[in-house]
């Protein structure tokens, strides 16, 4: 039932609404105007939507994937030019795309005479007007000018209707040379060049985990806000970060302990303006002469690679201690199994897990308190209480978290897919596991749905017990997010034993193979499941293990492809086109002046998942579901002007 039927027949309160509503189409005429638009709408073609999953901090790499719409601008360049320009005229139009300012910096550079630069500006604004003219005839034109930045709009209007208009080339030479006589050829090519990758993806989706393990999570999140249309499934390293951000000193622990041990320090002090100084002083007053050996940080970074060890120890015992904490404050997360220092004994250097003793690898903990091993210390209160400041007031920080919570979900529909970070938690026979939150058992999609509202709610109020809950979305048992039966980081650093260090999917990533399963999975959150796909990422797929993406029941795929460089270097993008669903498989990205000066580009291997009879117009999705929602509701306004229930203000 849509918004309008919901009305009783023009009734009083229906025409409340409808008198609001008169305020913006005053008469019959805007009313049939605005009417029509929407409806015309209804057939056009759905755009292309791209979901990227598990960025993980590579925003060179993630410029380049949009930037080339998954390589979806390639093959349309080559179609448009294939009579008009060779192989290297192409490429030169598609680093211009790409990167406009770069390239026109170095290909001005080549030139010897104002008149060959002027010439190659006029020739590039005339090409890049080409390619959004044909990329523009899939949107109504009120959209598809809302995509072009505001004072270049009526510049662009003129430029993309010169042929129906048969313009004249004097005409369009006069459009363009002064911007070249003000000096500010660079700034319109940039601006072409965006408006066609704005055209190119309808909208952006990104499944989860923005940050953590690549170098800067902050340039991720800058480069994803200045896309036009972003939405969000958040995955468990985002809440861990929004966590952090208002204020949860566990979650300040984790992300700290992650940037450094993966060397990622300058996405703190640079990006966020967090100071490590409490950490080092901490340090040096309490592990000045550790050796730190089990702490050492992944790749090669800048800092003394000792002082780093030593600051990820001290953090990472801190993390442990909070972590306790957590869990008797929640009995209901069950994470009593996870309470691992209190069954550390530190004289003999061994730790009882599951029942059974290990090694400790280092069996130094000078601020552990036996009698009570989850409080800190005071010099570890004293750190954390100066980084909580840090963290709460870094303008930055709270800016781009608070874009991640407004923009983001725990899952979306679009076209019949289900698109959510890692899984729905159930047991070995498919039943989903219930979740306690708010007092409140609740599974599937009352889960998903409950935990959304958590999310928002620690965003206004920063309840504890909100926070909390951030923490556990991070690693929980039973975390839409997590997936796995525990999270084992104290095993991976202090013992040596690699049995203990398994971390158990959750049954859900076998079932998903099993056609059924998936049927349930769809129609429990309202997708189809004749023609439904489930969407995750979290979990790399394993190419070189024999992996695939799409699994065996054809319902669902797996778009995490290790895209950072730390996981692996490959990724994928899923699209969602009016014709076909398909995989676009991304490979390793060099540099953006390889981009430049080779035309290196990352042309990804495509593989079709899902190809359509007929084509899939607006009218098919969930927007063409939003826009009949308003025709109804125009129908309605222009039945009461007809039938005089509310006077035409024209």
């Amino acid at each position: 039932m849509t918004e309008a039927r919901q009305f009783n027949d023009l009734d009083e309160r229906t025409l409340v609404y409808l008198q609001e509503l008169s305020r913006l189409y005053p008469s019959v005429t805007a009313a049939l105007s605005r009417l029509s638009r929407w409806e015309a709408e209804l057939t056009l073609p759905k755009g292309n939507v791209h979901i990227i999953s598990d960025i993980h901090g590579d925003h060179l790499k993630l410029r380049h994937v949009i930037n080339n719409a998954s390589g979806y601008v390639r093959p349309l360049v080559d179609e448009l030019f294939e009579t008009t320009l060779d192989e290297a005229g192409r490429l030169a139009l598609l680093s211009l795309i790409y990167y406009p300012a770069e390239t026109a910096q170095r290909v001005f550079s080549s030139f010897k005479t104002k008149s060959e630069k002027d010439a190659y500006v006029k020739s590039s604004v005339a090409q890049q007007v080409v390619v959004v003219r044909s990329l523009a005839c899939s949107y109504p034109i009120e959209n598809a000018e809302a995509l072009f930045p505001k004072e270049l709009a009526p510049f662009v209007e003129e430029l993309t209707d010169a042929p129906h208009l048969k313009r004249s080339p004097q005409f369009i030479e006069a459009l363009i040379q002064p911007f070249i006589d003000a000096g500010r050829e660079v700034e319109l090519l940039r601006s072409l060049s965006r408006i066609i990758r704005n055209l190119s993806i309808s909208e952006l989706i990104i499944a989860g985990d923005f940050g953590d393990r690549g170098p800067r999570i902050d340039r991720v999140i800058d480069y994803v806000m200045r896309q036009p249309r972003v939405s969000i499934t958040w995955g468990n390293h985002d809440v861990s970060w929004m966590g952090a951000c208002l204020g949860s000193l566990i979650c300040i622990a984790t992300v700290l302990r992650i940037s450094l041990r993966y060397q990622r320090i300058a996405q703190l002090e640079e990006g966020y303006g967090i100071p490590l100084t409490p950490l080092e002083d901490l340090v040096e007053s309490v592990y000045s002469n550790d050796p730190a050996t089990c702490f050492k940080s992944k790749g090669e970074g800048s800092r003394d690679a000792l002082a780093l060890a030593r600051m990820q120890k001290a953090i990472a015992v801190i993390q442990f201690k909070l972590e306790g904490q957590a869990s008797a404050r929640n009995p209901h997360f069950n994470l009593e199994d996870r309470n691992i220092l209190k069954r550390c004994d530190l004289a003999k250097g061994t730790v009882s897990i599951d029942g059974q003793e290990h090694k400790l690898l280092d069996s130094s903990f000078p601020t552990l308190d036996a009698a009570d091993p989850y409080a800190l210390s005071t010099e570890e209160q004293l750190c954390m209480d100066a980084l909580r400041d840090s963290f709460l007031f870094s303008p930055r920080l709270w800016h781009q978290m608070k874009y991640l919570a407004d923009s983001g979900t725990m899952y979306l529909l679009r076209d019949d897919h289900l698109i959510f970070h890692a899984c729905v938690p159930c047991d070995e026979k498919g039943i989903f596991l219930p979740l306690r939150v708010d007092g409140e058992d609740l599974a599937g999609k009352a889960l998903f749905d409950k935990l959304h509202v958590v999310v928002q709610r620690a965003f206004r109020e920063r309840n504890a017990s909100d926070l909390d809950m951030l923490w556990y979305l991070w690693g929980g048992s039973l975390s839409p997010l997590f997936g796995k039966d525990k999270m084992t980081t104290f095993e991976t650093y202090l013992v040596a034993d690699h049995k203990t260090h398994k971390e158990n999917k959750n049954p859900y990533f076998s079932l998903i193979h099993e056609v059924p399963f998936c049927d349930k999975v769809l129609a429990e959150f309202g997708a189809d499941p004749e023609r439904g796909l489930i969407v995750n990422g979290h979990v790399p797929v394993k190419i070189e293990a024999g992996e695939s993406p799409l699994k065996k029941s054809g319902k669902a795929v797996t778009i995490d492809g290790a895209f950072s460089e730390a996981y692996g270097d490959r990724g994928y993008t899923l699209v969602l086109g009016s014709e076909r669903t398909s995989l676009a498989q991304h490979h390793h990205f060099d540099s953006v002046r390889d981009a430049l000066e080779c035309g290196t580009d990352i042309i990804p291997s495509i593989q079709i998942l899902r190809k359509y009879s007929e084509p899939r117009c607006v009218r098919d999705t969930e927007r063409g579901t939003y826009v009949q929602h308003h025709i109804d509701m125009m129908k309605l306004l222009i039945r009461a002007y007809q039938e005089n229930r509310i006077r035409e203000r024209a």
